[in-house]
């Protein structure tokens, strides 16, 4: 029935009702004559639950060392290669040459990495369904693999919600690059001062704001909820 109150636990879907508890102007103006139109998300680590550690935590006995491997070996800067779009495989095995003590555990990365995502974050799902079911353009804009992209695609139904998705494997460019915002800007007719951007990470977030983006840091979806509800946008208010 229109206006019965959404589970917060559970997804929303495009098309599904939604009551906003005390409604909110979406057209509340954010800078000088703009008003928030679209909302961008990135998905590991805001939507989606990922995390290496969620593979390497059995495999290691010692805690210490895993974070040694991942700070090290398989690390934030070799990542990025593959987010970029680097053949995962082909990554791991000349890393492996050059880190042999670690062969297994780093074919492992290329061998079991969708285990690294461990599920999507239910209330932040909830969050983009309701904002869908409002009316607003939702894109997504993430550091991800191209096949990652595509088994994530299938295996989380939310990523059909999006109006768009920029994806860095794809396009060759990652966050923080400023050209990957530029890219997201232009393929899809955004207005940087009307456009929301959430993300985890403090680069990306700073990255954004430096374009005119209006850029939040995810930390949890009832913060985001209540910084989204602060700009005007049309979400529930939670009790």
């Amino acid at each position: 029935m229109p206006g019965q109150p959404v589970d917060p636990g559970q997804p929303v879907g495009p098309g599904q009702p939604v009551d906003p508890g005390q409604p909110v102007d979406p057209g509340q103006p954010v800078g000088p004559g703009q008003r928030v139109d679209a909302v961008v998300f990135d998905l590991g680590g805001v939507l989606i639950d990922w995390d290496p550690r969620y593979v390497y935590r059995p495999l290691f006995a010692d805690p210490a060392e895993m974070e040694d491997f991942l700070a090290r070996v398989c690390s934030t800067d070799w990542h990025r290669a593959n987010d970029l779009g680097a053949d995962i495989t082909q990554s791991c095995r000349r890393l492996a040459a050059a880190h042999p003590r670690y062969e297994e555990m780093i074919m492992v990365w290329a061998e079991r990495s969708e285990e690294m995502a461990a599920g999507q974050f239910d209330a932040t799902v909830t969050v983009l369904g309701e904002l869908k079911a409002a009316g607003l353009r939702c894109y997504a804009l993430s550091n991800m693999e191209p096949d990652a992209f595509t088994t994530r695609r299938a295996r989380f139904p939310f990523m059909e919600w999006f109006d768009g998705h920029v994806i860095s494997g794809i396009e060759g460019v990652a966050k923080p690059d400023r050209r990957i915002f530029e890219l997201l800007l232009r393929r899809y007719g955004l207005q940087p001062g009307a456009t929301v951007f959430v993300d985890d990470s403090p680069g990306n977030v700073e990255a954004a704001r430096a374009l005119g983006i209006v850029a939040l840091q995810y930390t949890s979806a009832h913060r985001l909820r209540q910084d989204l509800r602060a700009l005007g946008l049309p979400l529930r208010r939670l009790r």
